[in-house]
């Protein structure tokens, strides 16, 4: 007769209190829930960047970096928590790991993917759970990419990793998305006569047996993609802004012809940054400066406290307007960051008419006059005009739609509410949600509140629709100068535009 397997079920479950009792004390309570954390952090521009499970809080990179064979050795300490019952968790990167520690002991892993690294702790993690995750490894970031890239820039005296939205993966593990910012300790040993250039303030050097180590801190939240390291023979310039920000400036020393450009335009970076915070409120960091490795990307990038630049920025001369750009962005990106890569025009659209206010404080056009010239010389045809700015897709991020029409959107608020509640909102924006992230929604909810105005209706005009607004919308906006009631002519191109138009592959990442 076959064992009747409802019966031994049903016994078991009569079994005397005391052994029921024992069997679910061995047991634990969340043991069903243990399960992996996501493998992204759920963009939906991006499925696989950042992870799900834990959320980190400090990074400690302790490196050491040969410029002649681009390699780099590294101890990376993560201070994180858990934000589920986590069986295992991933990181971003590509470079070679040796071993992986999640609370002192040592754990499993193996990588997947395009760029994760899977790490199985020894014991399942609580969720709640304060966790270090210690990573040794070693590579040539050179030599790693990607979906068919890098973003580690190879130089003739070094390396540096910049670019947007990804960078780490080619120099240290990490939660690689904007919603997971942290704080940095970065030092690096580099053989004596090159340096190490991070991000925030320089804490110390340390020189022994031909090499010196360089430790920068970056105390206030920063996002991944944020963090920078470049590794060359710079000549370095210090100082303080009149607002009391120490700077630190780095320009390659083989920057050849475009050398005196970029110095001459990122020198200005303490009176930019001060002219920039009448608009913003305080420049949210304890630091400031620039930096122009000899790279031969055509990009810059707002990587916190310490811009970069690529020399081609310089190649026609003189470019204040990109260090306004870029210095703009640490209010708009950085201090408050993206909540998802959807929401670029946090970033680009402000940063844009940042410039457009420079133009007017140096008497080349005002933003008005620039917004009638963006408006005039695109026809209703144009492709331009398909972007839609507040949503415009991944294979769009960087158009250049985000950037001139992004900044558009904003005169057209300006208009609709007034100098008074507009430059209220500019100011107040960073502030309200410092150091954290928002959403193009939060925006125009903050907007409204400010203004006392619905502005839903605008918004979804400048920066939803793929067509170009028509001639009401315009003249509701008051935008061209035929919806203000002026004669309609040829679009006259401010002064300044030559300088602004300098700068559009700063977006070319």
């Amino acid at each position: 007769m076959p064992p009747r397997l409802g019966v031994d079920v049903h016994r078991r479950l009569i079994a005397p209190g005391a052994l029921v009792a024992s069997l679910l004390l061995a047991i634990p309570a969340s043991a069903a829930s243990w399960s992996p954390g996501a493998p992204g952090i759920g963009d939906p521009y991006y499925p696989a960047y950042g992870n799900g499970g834990y959320d980190v809080s400090h990074y400690d990179l302790r490196l050491t970096y040969q410029p002649a064979t681009d390699r780099l050795e590294g101890t990376a300490t993560l201070l994180a928590r858990t934000t589920q019952d986590l069986s295992r968790l991933n990181l971003d990167f590509l470079l070679d790991v040796s071993e992986v520690r999640v609370n002192g002991a040592k754990a499993s892993f193996t990588t997947s993917g395009e760029h994760e690294l899977e790490v199985t702790p020894k014991s399942p993690l609580p969720a709640g759970t304060a966790v270090t995750v210690v990573v040794r490894y070693s590579g040539v970031p050179s030599t790693k990419t990607a979906y068919g890239f890098t973003s580690w820039h190879r130089t003739p005296d070094g390396g540096v990793g910049a670019n947007e939205p990804e960078a780490a993966w080619w120099w240290f593990p990490s939660n690689d998305h904007p919603l997971d910012k942290a704080t940095y300790d970065v030092s690096v040993a580099v053989p004596d006569g090159s340096q190490a250039i991070s991000n925030g303030t320089l804490q110390s050097t340390s020189s022994r047996a031909g090499w010196t180590r360089y430790s920068w801190r970056s105390n206030k939240p920063q996002a991944t993609y944020l963090a920078t390291l470049a590794v060359g023979k710079f000549d370095v310039t210090t100082g303080t802004s009149e607002s009391g920000i120490p700077i630190v400036n780095a320009y390659s020393k083989d920057l050849g012809d475009n050398y005196g450009a970029a110095r001459a335009s990122i020198e200005r970076t303490g009176e930019v940054a001060d002219w920039l915070a009448e608009y913003f409120g305080p420049f949210p960091f304890n630091a400031l400066g620039g930096y122009v490795p000899n790279t031969n990307t055509g990009y810059a990038l707002e990587t916190q406290t310490r811009p970069f630049y690529s020399p081609r920025q310089f190649a026609s001369g003189t470019n204040v307007s990109v260090v306004v750009h870029e210095l703009a962005h640490q209010w708009y990106g950085d201090s408050v960051s993206v909540a998802g890569w959807k929401d670029i025009w946090i970033n680009e659209g402000f940063a844009r008419y940042a410039q457009w206010l420079w133009s007017e404080h140096e008497g080349e056009g005002t933003a008005q006059e620039i917004a009638d010239y963006v408006y005039a010389s695109r026809p209703a045809e144009d492709p331009f005009w398909t972007v839609r700015p507040g949503d415009p897709g991944p294979e769009n991020q960087f158009h250049l739609a985000v950037y001139d029409r992004g900044a558009l959107a904003l005169q057209a608020l300006r208009n609709e509410v007034g100098d008074e509640a507009f430059f209220a909102v500019l100011k107040g924006w960073p502030q309200r949600y410092a150091y954290g992230n928002a959403t193009v929604g939060d925006f125009v909810r903050y907007a409204e509140s400010v203004s006392g105005q619905p502005l839903a209706g605008l918004f979804d005009t400048w920066l939803y629709q793929a067509s170009k607004p028509g001639v009401p919308a315009a003249r509701a906006a008051s935008i061209a100068p035929e919806a203000r009631g002026a004669s309609a002519s040829a679009p006259v191109r401010p002064k300044s535009w030559k300088k602004i138009a300098a700068t559009n592959s700063v977006h070319d990442h």
